[in-house]
């Protein structure tokens, strides 16, 4: 089938040294590591803050491991960007401090307005977010006014308040599937592999804006075909945000949640992971006798901005949320109109997934 790419204003000439730029000010507002004779104090007092103001942190799989650990010790969650917004949802606290990118304190405000929604830096962006402006994506959908708008949740509030669904990686494929039964053109944003991806598993008719993850799009097919040679008995595990020649290696290809369920079932010592490296952290807790590695960012045509890690991800740490806590700054605001309309495309997706029975903690993104 040929694959329905076009070009959208994101894939201009200019659009690689946009995303150098604005990655490498992610990586240049990193927050300072407390000393280690500071750490249990500060995690202590943090966990006083939270229970004083009756607040639950709920933390992404790919921040660091000590605001993972935080998290679940004191009575919050670890888990991926939508699961995190229903745990909120369902959690009786009032207040939600979200450790892991601003979409992700967006899309708990959505489902949580009448609560307060804290992150630890609000500048903690996404390159998926911030390659498909709204104002862009509107007028490339009013372009197309026949085709069903799918949106992945690594975007903004107002791009999901455009859209008619709004997906996550493990339910992409039945969701498309589904609108392709009905007769369904599909408009997909923003990431092209993913798109790709499920474009070719569904044979659905779909349009694709041309955006990439920076973690995911770095990593080196020759790099990795050397590695995996190297560990012959080692399974691969690959996100589908990650290009094609990447994805053909895989032994899985599926959600954050989908990668750590097969790190645990699959017989196998070694795993090599193509996706942010802050989940190995929960691979490597769960299944302590097993072996994780990187699937390579380097190699011939490298440019390693990101390294196997988000540096937006990289961007929360023990010390801004301590100060987010103190100081009570840093709160997600929706304008309600808008949160009302992304709501709907996200409510489709939440009521088809109980139509297909698919589990609530299956519902990852990257």
């Amino acid at each position: 089938m040929q694959k329905n790419l076009i070009p959208i204003p994101y894939d201009h000439p200019g659009a690689t040294n946009q995303s150098a730029c604005s990655t490498a000010q992610a990586w240049a507002s990193q927050p300072r590591d407390p000393k280690p004779e500071e750490k249990a104090a500060l995690i202590a007092h943090i966990k006083q803050m939270l229970k004083d103001q009756g607040a639950v942190l709920v933390a992404h799989y790919y921040v660091n491991s000590d605001l993972q650990d935080l998290a679940e010790s004191s009575g919050g969650y670890v888990s991926d960007s939508l699961d995190m917004a229903k745990f909120g949802y369902e959690h009786p606290a009032r207040t939600l401090v979200v450790a892991g990118v601003r979409f992700m304190g967006e899309t708990a405000k959505i489902l949580n307005p009448e609560k307060r929604v804290l992150m630890p830096d609000l500048e903690a962006n996404c390159s998926l977010d911030l390659g498909c402006p709204a104002d862009e994506f509107a007028a490339f959908c009013d372009a197309h006014p026949d085709r069903t708008v799918v949106v992945y949740a690594n975007t903004s509030a107002q791009v999901k308040a455009r859209a008619d669904w709004m997906v996550t990686s493990s339910i992409a494929l039945p969701i498309v599937r589904h609108l392709k039964e009905q007769g369904k053109k599909i408009l997909w944003a923003p990431d092209r592999h993913l798109g790709r991806y499920i474009q070719e598993q569904t044979g659905a008719d779909m349009l694709l804006w041309q955006g990439s993850c920076v973690v995911h799009d770095e990593f080196k097919l020759v790099a990795l075909e050397e590695l995996m040679a190297a560990h012959p008995a080692a399974r691969v595990l690959v996100h589908p945000e990650s290009p094609e020649p990447i994805i053909a290696l895989a032994d899985v290809v599926g959600s954050t949640t989908q990668l750590i369920n097969a790190s645990q079932a699959l017989d196998a010592h070694e795993f090599i992971v193509a996706t942010d490296n802050g989940i190995l952290h929960k691979m490597r807790t769960l299944s302590p006798n097993k072996v994780f590695l990187e699937a390579p960012t380097r190699g011939y045509g490298a440019t390693c901005v990101s390294c196997n890690h988000c540096p937006w991800m990289a961007m929360n740490g023990l010390l801004n949320l301590a100060e987010v806590l103190e100081q009570g700054n840093n709160e997600i605001h929706v304008e309600r109109a808008v949160g009302e309309r992304a709501r709907v495309s996200i409510q489709r997706m939440l009521d088809f997934a109980k139509q297909i029975n698919l589990p609530g903690k299956g519902l990852g993104n990257a």
